[in-house]
């Protein structure tokens, strides 16, 4: 399989999705929600505004597949 070498700003997308991943897996993880709620705490807007803003620069907001595929080939496989 070919390596993929990404570009500054792709790089940056797929380390702000992975951030965002972790912040709602953390969400999920925690025992209670806000005060008076049932649900998980609410992902903080500046994560998921930090990643929208990396996917716009990098071109890949709206191009699932391409930034999924670059997603992809940093993984590492396990």
């Amino acid at each position: 399989m070919p390596t993929t070498v990404l570009t500054d700003q792709e790089r940056t997308a797929v380390q702000a999705y992975l951030r965002l991943l972790h912040t709602v897996q953390a969400a999920f993880d925690a025992a209670e929600g806000p005060p008076g709620t049932d649900r998980p705490p609410v992902v903080p807007p500046s994560v998921l505004a930090e990643a929208e803003r990396a996917l716009a620069a990098a071109g890949l907001r709206g191009n699932e597949e391409e930034f999924f595929r670059l997603l992809q080939s940093c993984r590492p496989r396990g």
